[in-house]
């Protein structure tokens, strides 16, 4: 589903992402670690289309991002650090502004849904203001997938969470319906990337320079493969 060839992205003389390649499959949920700079940001939101390659080729359901990104667009629901909610509606509010910009069928209906599949509905009514931050997080997960997108990019979703916050957050994603979608997801904690992916890449230095498939991940592995490459000398 998301297939990345040979990808740079440069800021003037500065290298972020130095030809990666990495390839991941319909319905699969990848965790990406690596250290502060090592282009994980950069890579997110290369796939959201929110920036241009510098060099090589990104499809994601075979459609090339560069050569048509409005096509590509409707295939991403995107959760970044900014949760892209207005604090003064309430979460109903927001999904349903949302569901009109996706133009998504019977929106009442879907709202609801996601409210009720994110632990939300109960405070549909609140202000998103009056939210914790791991309600927000659901809520611009609920965001995400309004639109049924075949791929979810989570740029480090439990940023600033509590550790009982970012254990909900993790146990919704991994029981959501996500049916066939693509995760693909950012994470400093290696615990979470562990629990949660089916596969963990650790990139350095705009590569990846490991990869750990379901049948090997643990904690006490990808902390060594971790220290291995991406541990400060």
């Amino acid at each position: 589903m998301i297939e990345i060839r040979g990808l740079v992205k440069a800021f003037g003389s500065h290298v972020v992402l130095k030809g990666l390649t990495l390839h991941i499959g319909a319905g699969e949920f990848m965790t990406l670690v690596g250290p502060n700079g090592a282009g994980k940001t950069t890579l997110i939101r290369i796939l959201a289309t929110l920036s241009r390659p510098t060099a090589g080729q990104v499809l994601l359901g075979g459609c090339d991002l560069t050569a048509d990104p409005m096509t590509a667009r409707r295939m991403i629901g995107l959760v970044s650090h900014r949760t892209l909610l207005d604090d003064d509606l309430s979460g109903e509010q927001n999904l349903l502004f949302y569901a009109q910009l996706y133009d998504v069928a019977h929106p009442k209906t879907r709202v609801e849904a996601l409210l009720r599949q994110m632990g939300l509905w109960g405070r549909h009514h609140d202000p998103v203001r009056t939210y914790s931050r791991g309600m927000q997080q659901r809520l611009a997960i609920a965001r995400a997938l309004l639109h049924n997108p075949p791929v979810l990019l989570l740029d480090e979703p439990d940023t600033g969470l509590d550790r009982h916050a970012a254990e909900t957050l993790g146990m919704l994603l991994r029981q959501a319906d996500l049916g066939q979608r693509t995760v693909l997801m950012t994470t400093h904690n290696l615990e979470y990337a562990a629990a949660w992916g089916e596969r963990v890449a650790i990139l350095v230095n705009g590569q990846i320079v490991s990869q750990i498939h379901r049948a090997e991940i643990t904690l006490a592995t990808l902390r060594a493969q971790y220290d291995q490459y991406a541990a400060p000398v």
